[in-house]
């Protein structure tokens, strides 16, 4: 995790896609791309999405002005829970149920299952839980040519 400040840092020089790789227990993988715009401190790190492409069904809002928030410096979520001191982890909410990258890595007990709102989870807003093995976050520019 490159941390906040330096992620805005980059995408504020350009315009930059958003690429989230995710691997279930069973060893499916799939993606999903977002352009996307990150917003610096004084607006808590704003992340603003639209979803380009993929293979998993969108889990996060588009359209929408989503602030990170973590367990000590909560961010204005739809709900008036503390998402991340719920959920374990800081995440750009706006549901607590929708997804975290963010939480603790958590094995799934005997049969697959995994207590919601604990561990690495996805969940599309009319679709299943996807319990996650592995995430990856990655940015990249949409055009390469600045690096010629």
């Amino acid at each position: 995790w490159l941390g906040l400040k330096k992620i805005y840092s980059i995408t504020k020089q350009g315009n930059y896609l958003l690429r989230i790789e995710l691997q279930d227990w069973r060893g499916n993988r799939r993606h999903i791309e977002y352009s996307f715009s990150l917003g610096g401190p004084s607006t808590n790190f704003t992340l603003q999405l639209s979803r380009m492409s993929g293979s998993i069904p969108n889990a996060l809002p588009e359209h929408a002005e989503l602030r990170f928030s973590t367990a000590d410096r909560a961010g204005d979520t739809a709900s008036d829970s503390n998402c991340p001191e719920k959920h374990l982890g800081g995440w750009w909410h706006s549901e607590c149920e929708e997804t975290n990258l963010n939480g603790k890595y958590v094995m799934p007990r005997s049969r697959g299952r995994l207590d919601r709102g604990k561990g690495l989870y996805w969940k599309p807003k009319k679709g299943r839980y996807y319990l996650l093995k592995s995430t990856k976050i990655m940015i990249h520019p949409t055009d390469l040519k600045i690096f010629d």
